[in-house]
């Protein structure tokens, strides 16, 4: 499966709202940053505006995010990416991205967290994974032939998007590249007409660990104990 681990029914709770919006501008910040603030010129930005479009976070929130992130303000823009490993309980693996402006910070909250499972050393459970650009679009034309597409844009391999996430009348695809050209198919695929959702580098689990239900329930609390971290930016976990 190409998508990360969702915090089920996130956008549903108000509390949790303002730190979806401080989420979403901190990755305007670092696409602009990365890729510059035209967003035709930018897939992850575009992505990243589009959903904080669609989470309802002003223009002006996202204008001054972008011009930020690009450097066109006297503020520096100092976030960086901090990547840990580990485990959740019944050693489901676990790969956590952060966006934070201060690492020491931010380190010593994580490995509180992880005390409910096992918080590994750089690489400890990354060979779980395999590590590729994910590109989700929706195209306005049900009958799309998105395998096509995928071809003529250099995706690796394509799979459906949830229902929940496609318009209705619409068709919506997951394309997996290899990393490198991650830009290129995104660019293609605009070009196709579709739009893009996001675009980005994602760990994909290999295995999936078998779970009953009591055990599910707990690797889950976990994850959400992650998620809700303020300098959580994504949660990769190999379960279903």
């Amino acid at each position: 499966m190409g998508a990360q681990w969702k915090q089920a029914g996130r956008e549903a709770n108000a509390q949790k709202k303002g730190q979806l919006v401080n989420k979403l501008v901190r990755e305007i910040m670092v696409a602009a940053k990365l890729g510059g603030p035209d967003p035709e010129l930018n897939p992850r930005l575009a992505a990243a505006v589009e959903k904080a479009r669609k989470a309802s976070v002003y223009r002006d929130t996202i204008e001054r995010a972008v011009k930020k992130g690009s450097g066109q303000t006297e503020d520096k823009v100092v976030i960086e990416l901090v990547t840990y490993e580990g485990f959740a309980p019944h050693k489901v693996p676990v790969v956590v991205e952060c966006l934070t402006d201060n690492r020491h910070r931010t380190a010593p909250e994580i490995r509180n967290l992880f005390k409910a499972g096992s918080l590994g050393q750089p690489g400890s459970v990354a060979f779980f994974f395999n590590r590729a650009g994910v590109v989700e679009g929706t195209h306005t034309d049900p009958n799309r032939d998105a395998e096509g597409d995928a071809i003529e844009a250099g995706a690796q391999e394509i799979e459906p998007l949830e229902p929940e996430e496609v318009p209705e009348g619409q068709k919506g695809a997951r394309f997996l590249t290899e990393v490198k050209d991650l830009d290129t198919v995104s660019k293609a695929l605009k070009a196709a007409g579709w739009n893009i959702v996001s675009a980005e580098i994602r760990y994909l689990a290999k295995t999936f660990p078998a779970l009953d239900e009591p055990a599910r329930n707990e690797v889950t609390a976990f994850l959400n104990a992650l998620d809700d971290h303020d300098d959580v930016h994504r949660v990769y976990a190999a379960m279903k």
